[in-house]
């Protein structure tokens, strides 16, 4: 079973009132069925979901509804449910406020006046044409086709309402809606009510950001080690070079105890390096006080290349 499948389930086993299945069917409607002069027709594969929109439908406006149940055999078999209404057509398609003197309304002049009517619309496109993917297996990506740009765009107007921003795309004939931020799929499924669905993203989520912070930390301890082993080397090139060329008596004597210090121990850091001196020696001295000494080093090395070059 898809997430997909698992959170629409999820949302049609949820009781709701009266308005709520109005509005929800009215989304619904707008955004999967095939409206004719006298007919509508919805096409679902997911069988909570047609069982749903059949009791809606049947609650709501008392009419008879012919039901197919047909196998699908494409790369796996699944069954795709219609439900086919033949009656009361026009009623039913203003009454949702679907089209209004014989024309269809666009969803900009579609009025959702309470956050109870909006989560209801949004459940309803959900579960129209929405798909989510299942963030132990992909990225976050949740998404509604829709026919026309203006439906996507009139999403996007609603999800913002939560603060959830949303992107519109052209994809093949038809338009998408979607969501990428973890964050913001989490808030609209919980809006959904579907708290099962919820703590199982979250616990995803959470997991996976877990993991990523231990990976740059990580990442971050290879960079520092790889730093210091690069420092450590090219402060012991300095100091054969010094040797080479004779040049150690011309560093005063604490200079001279660090060289031997950072020749024993290459592979420390500069502070290391400090709290090794400062215990064998009992003479107290920092990380800044090590990085002075090494500068004294380099600059020497420098001056005499230098002069060697002229």
């Amino acid at each position: 079973m898809t997430f997909t499948t698992r959170l629409k389930e999820e949302i049609t086993k949820n009781d709701i009132s009266v308005l709520e299945s109005l509005v929800e069917l009215s989304s619904f409607i707008r955004f999967s069925a095939r409206i004719k002069k006298d007919k509508i027709a919805l096409i679902m594969e997911n069988a909570s979901v047609a069982r749903r929109i059949y009791k809606d439908i049947k609650n709501n406006f008392s009419v008879n509804i012919k039901i197919t149940i047909r196998n699908q055999k494409r790369f796996r078999i699944k069954q795709i449910y219609i439900l086919e209404i033949n009656e009361k057509v026009d009623t039913i398609l203003e009454s949702l406020s679907i089209i209004k003197n014989n024309k269809k309304i666009l969803p900009e002049e579609y009025f959702l006046n309470s956050q109870e009517e909006l989560t209801s619309f949004l459940k309803g496109a959900f579960l129209a044409c929405g798909s989510i993917n299942d963030p132990s297996k992909a990225g976050y990506h949740l998404e509604f086709n829709t026919s026309t740009q203006k439906e996507g765009l009139f999403l996007a107007k609603l999800l913002k309402r939560y603060n959830i921003t949303a992107k519109v795309i052209k994809r093949n004939n038809n338009y998408m809606t979607y969501i990428k931020s973890a964050e913001m799929i989490s808030e609209l499924i919980r809006l959904f009510g579907a708290t099962n669905c919820f703590f199982y993203f979250e616990d995803i989520r959470i997991y996976r950001d877990h993991k990523n912070m231990v990976n740059r930390l990580n990442n971050c301890e290879i960079a520092n080690q790889e730093k210091v082993l690069k420092t450590g080397l090219k402060q012991l090139d300095d100091i054969n070079y010094i040797k080479e060329h004779d040049l150690l008596g011309l560093l005063d004597e604490n200079v001279q105890s660090a060289i031997k210090y950072r020749e024993a121990y290459p592979e420390t850091s500069l502070q290391e390096l400090a709290d090794i001196i400062s215990t064998e020696t009992g003479r107290k001295i920092g990380k800044s006080g090590i990085n002075h000494y090494f500068i004294k080093v380099k600059k020497l090395v420098e001056k005499h290349k230098e002069r060697s070059a002229k």
